[in-house]
């Protein structure tokens, strides 16, 4: 099918535009439509959205610079062995990049984001930032109350800077909307476990990722027109090995690197990438009459996705992976982590030894800015996908 006829070209060459946008021309846009707003940037793990867009802002998540920015001024600031998002989100600032940004959030991450959020107000010291420490007590008593009252200094805090006083019925509002990309979300993950040689992840990440810049109600819109012309394009059946990649959930790998892996023969079923939207697994519910930054933060406690960023009792510690495989079908699991991030690989041990538990096949490898690797990630990949097959499923 050529480029022309298939349906899918022109929403995906926008998304690849929104994605590879260094300037944010995206954002630029929507502040031009809404000149009393405020654009917020936000480090791509997760925060309240719908708590930023109830008070008239629009949450813009930075994956920093990838693999198309060379690091010279943010090396200067961090030491060079710490991973890349800090240094080339760095870089991005002192670049200008992100100048139409009208502050940044820093949640709780690992303690280099800490240390960021710090950097950040030195070198930017007109300019909005907070550190977003995310609760690691889920009783709503504790944990609960505590995200409430981190909400809603947030809130005050932007207030104070422009944005919209909080209240309820916008912040339903908002929560509705993220509801509604949630489903359109999930409907497209379905779509990519049930016939992966249909929706490549590659472009499903794309997809994914353009919410990055976009108000969440024009996410969903672009996830909705997304799906329907994946289902008009022709496809055809490839009998690859079904994997699931962990372990990406902040840093994000070149996206040249998620195709090597699909030309390797796998289909990546289920993954970490993007945790910024995933990270409430399931819709927000609001009870009658309930205060909706209660409703938020009950979300973040019992329905938060289970990741190195979340404090899980030893004991349970890779329960869910193993859960996603089988939920999957997928035969095994590829590790694939930003070099030098802690909290990913301090996880990966723990994960791996319930894998073995389970009789699960897995591998793994770490990636950088460096696209230099893609070779021996190739051949690494390729070889696990030929030992599944040939031994059979272990999963």
């Amino acid at each position: 099918m050529s480029a022309a006829a298939d349906p899918t070209a022109a929403v995906l060459e926008l998304c690849q535009a929104l994605v590879e946008d260094p300037s944010l021309g995206a954002v630029h846009d929507w502040k031009r439509r809404n000149p009393e707003g405020l654009a917020v940037g936000y480090m791509p793990i997760y925060v309240p959205q719908p708590l930023l867009e109830a008070i008239g802002c629009l949450p813009v998540a930075i994956f920093g610079g990838g693999d198309q920015l060379e690091i010279i001024r943010g090396d200067s600031i961090f030491q060079s062995y710490i991973c890349h998002i800090p240094r080339s989100t760095v870089e991005l600032g002192l670049r200008g990049n992100l100048d139409v940004l009208d502050g940044m959030l820093f949640p709780s991450v690992c303690d280099v984001i800490r240390n960021l959020s710090g950097i950040w107000k030195l070198l930017f010291p007109g300019r909005y930032a907070s550190y977003l420490d995310l609760p690691q007590r889920f009783e709503p008593q504790l944990g609960g109350r505590f995200y409430v009252q981190e909400m809603r200094r947030i809130a005050g805090e932007l207030a104070d800077r422009g944005a919209k006083a909080l209240c309820d019925d916008a912040l339903r509002t908002a929560i509705a909307r993220e509801n509604e990309r949630r489903a359109a979300l999930a409907t497209l993950d379905e779509l990519r476990r049930a016939e992966p040689w249909r929706l490549p992840t590659s472009e499903a990440y794309l997809a994914v990722r353009a919410g990055a810049v976009l108000p969440t109600a024009e996410h969903t819109t672009l996830l909705e027109e997304f799906r329907t012309a994946v289902l008009q394009r022709p496809a055809r059946f490839y009998d690859n090995v079904r994997v699931i990649v962990e372990g990406a959930f902040c840093e994000q790998p070149p996206l040249a690197l998620i195709r090597t892996l699909e030309n390797t023969g796998c289909f990546v079923v289920d993954d970490d990438f993007q945790l910024g939207v995933r990270a409430i697994q399931g819709a927000i519910e609001i009870d009658p009459g309930e205060d909706p930054l209660v409703a938020l933060a009950r979300a973040f406690l019992e329905q938060g996705a289970a990741t190195a960023t979340r404090y899980i009792d030893e004991g349970k510690k890779g329960a869910h992976l193993v859960q996603r495989v089988r939920a999957a079908r997928a035969d095994g699991v590829i590790f694939v982590a930003a070099s030098f991030c802690d909290p990913a690989l301090l996880d990966q041990p723990m994960l791996e030894g319930a894998l073995d538990e389970a009789g699960i096949s897995h591998t793994s490898f770490k990636f950088s800015e460096n696209t230099g690797q893609f070779q021996v990630i190739r051949e690494q990949a390729g070889a696990f996908s030929d030992s599944v097959k040939l031994w059979g499923k272990t999963a």
